[in-house]
């Protein structure tokens, strides 16, 4: 099917926390090639894999050192053809990131580049001149904290690291750079991989001026935790000539009938860029991270969603709550709530009812939590630098509990990151079959999803006001209504042109035109004429 992309459900799988199957303590290929069956049972269509590249691991694999092998402490080429093939043979298919803006220091391009001003490598990555008086070249950040400049005495020149001193940037105004880049994806395609999701897809091209960011015109009354936020960022990323790069990779992805996912990292104007990224002939879908921050209103979920589709006629979203860089949702927006499983159950319909392709964290599906650690557990170089603020990296990124063994089934050996009672108790061997679980109700959602219109159909919203939202997805036969409380207190509607509750809502009763909405609940009802909805 040529658009098996558009509306399908990825799982984002971290490879270090899936399962560990050589009991090390680190989750691994095979681990995660065991488990394939639990992910077709689940319903999800596509697995997404964090990086699994040879990396020194600074951050966790987001440094790359060798875009063409795997590491070994995920296993080998040879494994990962192996989950290939299994996933394939489970109808699911298999995108990888890949980091491609920006590489490990230790990767061989960036130790030749560095030596000197006149070897083959020295305009692959984004040096620059020191100021007169010896500072960087502009007044650039860094995400993990500083300066995004670095010195290097050798060629008497700064680099450029968005984020660790051991991630330069590499050079994308450089048509060689881009050639090779494109070589890492023939590589990977040739392997049998589906598609990729692109790390930081705004960050490939600066600008070439290294002009100084303006501050963020939005008034703060104090510093931010990470200053990061505390500029308006016109000129280290987001750059025109981005989407002339992202038109090459399409061409490539177009040969093999592969799909590509792109994470818009902006704080400014996400929604307009996902639909720039997503116009034809760039990528097929994007994601931001609009919905993963700390507001649960029927205004953010109504407005996001209208924004992206009546600017982006043409484009695609992605949704998700959550991965691997945030608080996970529920414990996110816990004081939303009656409880955290009844909150787990209604996020999951709500994600699973948007327009759109959708992403799950793994764990999503278990209505985890994030895991409180301790300073000296902390692993994650972007929460050690900002503790105590609640960056949600370590603290999400915790080990799958499968079942409730002490190791939670994950691994013989000792958890890279411990996994403490409350998630322990949210595991998969204690929620599958059980009815009124969350696992269950997200198994059920997903076989919703995709035999309803809420894979394909269009988006009418209803207006309501706080903390109701409502929308219909799809037109005349087999559309469905999908009103959510988003509220621990209860509410009640009066709804015509629906027929019976349909799916698998929670928390909500239909008697005669009035629908009442229990705390925390999900409704999908049939369509069978002219829909009203009023408080």
């Amino acid at each position: 099917m040529q658009d098996w992309w558009r509306g399908a459900v990825t799982y984002q799988v971290y490879p270090r926390s899936f399962q560990d199957d050589n009991g090390d303590g680190i989750g691994d290929l095979p681990g995660i090639t065991r488990r394939l069956p639990y992910l077709a049972e689940l319903g999800v269509e596509v697995v997404w894999l964090s990086p699994i590249f040879r990396s020194p691991m600074q951050d966790m694999g987001y440094d790359v050192s060798d875009y063409c092998d795997v590491d070994p402490v995920f296993g080998s080429l040879a494994d990962f053809d192996a989950l290939v093939a299994r996933a394939h043979g489970l109808g699911l298919k298999v995108i990888i990131d890949q980091v491609l803006s920006h590489s490990s220091d230790q990767h061989p391009a960036f130790v030749e580049s560095r030596e000197n001003r006149t070897n083959p490598k020295a305009d692959w990555y984004v040096w620059a001149d020191p100021r007169h008086d010896g500072s960087p070249p502009s007044n650039w950040l860094s995400v993990f904290g500083g300066p995004a400049w670095a010195w290097d005495a050798r060629r008497k020149q700064y680099y450029l690291h968005n984020f660790l001193t051991s991630q330069p940037d590499l050079n994308y105004h450089n048509p060689k750079v881009q050639d090779w880049a494109l070589g890492i994806l023939r590589f990977w395609l040739e392997r049998g991989v589906d598609g990729f999701r692109f790390d930081t897809i705004n960050y490939f091209v600066h600008d070439p001026l290294f002009r100084d960011n303006p501050a963020d015109y939005r008034v703060k009354a104090e510093a931010e935790a990470n200053p990061y936020a505390m500029q308006y960022h016109l000129f280290d990323k987001n750059q025109p000539e981005n989407l002339i790069w992202l038109g090459r990779i399409r061409a490539v992805l177009d040969e093999f009938g592969a799909a590509s996912v792109g994470e818009v990292g902006e704080s400014h104007h996400a929604i307009r860029m996902m639909g720039e990224y997503t116009a034809p002939g760039r990528l097929h879908q994007c994601y931001a991270f609009e919905f993963m921050g700390y507001d649960y209103s029927a205004a953010v979920f109504r407005d996001r969603v209208e924004e992206f589709f009546k600017g982006a006629p043409d484009g695609w979203p992605m949704w998700a709550f959550s991965n691997h860089d945030v608080v996970r949702h529920v414990s996110r927006w816990a004081e939303h709530g009656m409880s955290e499983e009844a909150l787990a159950k209604q996020t999951g319909s709500l994600l699973l009812a948007l327009e759109g392709s959708i992403c799950l964290w793994q764990g999503e599906e278990l209505g985890q939590t994030d895991t409180e650690l301790a300073f000296d557990e902390l692993i994650d170089p972007q929460g050690i630098a900002f503790w105590p603020a609640p960056v949600g990296r370590d603290n999400t990124r915790t080990p799958m509990v499968w079942d409730g063994s002490d190791k939670g089934g994950f691994t013989t050996g000792t958890p890279w990151l411990p996994i403490k009672p409350p998630q322990a108790a949210r595991n998969v061997e204690g929620q599958l079959g059980a009815q009124g679980s969350v696992l269950e109700h997200y198994r059920g959602m997903l076989r919703f999803r995709k035999t309803s219109a809420l894979r394909s159909g269009r988006t009418r919203f209803f207006d309501l006001g706080e903390p109701l939202l409502a929308f219909q997805r799809g037109e005349g036969e087999g559309a469905v209504l999908c009103l959510f409380n988003l509220s621990p207190v209860a509410r009640a509607v009066m709804v015509t042109g629906v027929g019976a509750v349909t799916g698998p809502s929670v928390a909500a009763h239909l008697s005669g035109d009035r629908l009442t909405l229990g705390p925390n609940a999900a409704a999908f009802l049939a369509v069978t004429g002219v829909v009203t909805v009023t408080v």
